[in-house]
């Protein structure tokens, strides 16, 4: 089997890239943002290599990778694994499953 492409919707990618932004700025740093960065690239390794090793979601075909306060969010289509958000687990659970509905074509 071909390697998965990994794929960050939009809501995605903004929703990592201000993740990372609030920690550069609050720690005055860019150390934890990097160490998030290494975590998640090593997370979407493993979820790579087997998808089906992360417990399913309330969302249709959607599971969830929980990395501490933050999760990921994805779906497997054929030759494409889409994250569809990286979420901060602090947040109100009902926002992220607006997020989801609206990222459900993709």
């Amino acid at each position: 089997m071909a390697r998965r492409v990994v794929v960050w919707t939009e809501t995605a990618s903004k929703q990592r890239r201000e993740i990372l932004k609030y920690w550069t700025l609050r720690n005055g740093s860019t150390e934890y943002a990097k160490k998030l960065i290494e975590i998640t690239n090593n997370r979407i390794e493993i979820i790579i290599e087997n998808p089906e090793a992360f417990k399913i979601s309330e969302f249709p075909e959607t599971r969830e990778s929980a990395l501490g306060n933050f999760s990921i969010y994805y779906k497997v289509q054929n030759d494409f694994l889409i994250v569809t958000a990286f979420w901060d687990n602090r947040q109100n659970p009902s926002k992220l499953l607006e997020i989801l509905s609206k990222n459900q074509d993709k």
